[in-house]
């Protein structure tokens, strides 16, 4: 598997990664994994927020990698059993936590629509000896033994960062801002407006919350472009609605301009075609794929696993498309546009 990800496209990330020298190497011990020698089977029971929602689609398809290409190094039977909701929801997600638990997960792997709904249900499992590992969204304050994901904060101060480059400084800004109980997603829209505030003629006219789905999010952009026509810049602190066509056409790359986190291949055509010239991407096959190797290295290998481990964000342009595009495609995404591949 190449991983531009780590040489050719981070060249273009390197002001992203401004916290990784705060990396906590705190070795887990909330949960006693059992000796390797009397593993003959895992199964890690993988709840995201939201099986609608691609970005958790592509760390799906991450986890499963990992557990088959683990399954045969170990010589063992290493299964990921997918109780992601089809909507966000912390009590449910709390609810598959416990029935996960009930029916012998092995570990469990979470991405938190709600910190404060599933705490308690995290530290449960782990009292019952079923260990829990977070990734894109924590819990900081449950018993969960490791966290993978990106520095939410400077994310959210990254994506304005980059709009003020774009718009030169000037112009009336709104965050789309996704769940607002999700403790990630607080996090980014609050980076933003640390680092809006750096900027004399930057203004934010609103934050903007919705439902986290395609559809509900490129509505609310255009409700707000309604309301707000004045607008020039979006900071966009996940990409929902450009996994749509429609702003595509309906919004103008000569006076709107959008970065947006995240860069799955639906979303590459607004870079394509201006109006988000910026995605800063997370590594989203990664979630899974990372979080399932640090699991087994707990679980089963009883190593030591840092408390937070850090995900890269990669910043892809006009100039870089063509090689994220192949990284994206040697994940196994089957919805690259080709023509894309041939790009430098």
């Amino acid at each position: 598997m190449k991983h531009y990800w780590q040489s050719t496209l981070i060249t273009g990330a390197a002001l992203i990664m401004l916290g990784n020298a705060a990396l906590a190497e705190t070795p887990a011990t909330n949960a006693s994994p059992a000796p390797a020698a009397t593993k003959k089977k895992a199964v890690i029971a993988m709840i995201a927020k939201s099986s609608t929602n691609p970005v958790f689609l592509s760390a799906r398809t991450g986890a499963e990698a990992a557990a088959k290409e683990l399954s045969a190094r170990l010589a063992m039977e290493i299964v990921i059993d997918w109780r992601t909701p089809p909507t966000e929801d912390g009590q449910v997600q709390a609810q598959r936590i416990a029935q996960a638990v009930n029916e012998g997960a092995t570990a469990i792997l979470l991405s938190c629509s709600d910190a404060a709904k599933v705490t308690g249900a995290i530290d449960d499992a782990v009292a019952r000896g079923v260990p829990v590992m977070t990734f894109d969204s924590d819990a900081p304050q449950s018993k969960r033994f490791a966290f993978y994901g990106v520095d939410d904060l400077q994310t959210g101060q990254t994506v304005m960062a980059e709009l003020s480059k774009l718009l030169n400084g000037n112009g009336k800004i709104a965050i789309l801002a996704g769940n607002q109980n999700a403790p990630n997603l607080r996090k980014r829209a609050e980076g933003v407006s640390q680092e809006a505030k750096k900027y004399s003629g930057i203004e934010i006219v609103g934050t903007f919350y919705h439902t986290e789905t395609p559809q509900d999010a490129a509505a609310e952009v255009l409700r707000v472009m309604n309301a707000y026509p004045e607008v020039t810049g979006w900071a966009m602190i996940g990409g929902w609605p450009l996994f749509t066509k429609t702003l595509l056409t309906d919004l103008d790359p000569a006076r709107v301009k959008i970065v947006s986190v995240d860069a799955l291949p639906a979303e590459l055509p607004y870079i394509e075609k201006g109006i988000a010239p910026v995605l800063l991407a997370q590594p989203t096959y990664l979630w899974g794929k990372v979080s399932v190797e640090k699991i087994v290295d707990h679980v089963v290998l009883n190593k030591d696993v840092p408390v937070t481990n850090r995900m890269e964000l990669v910043k892809v342009t006009l100039e870089n498309l063509g090689a994220w595009a192949r990284q994206l495609k040697d994940w196994g995404f089957t919805d690259v546009p080709e023509e894309y591949l041939g790009r430098k």
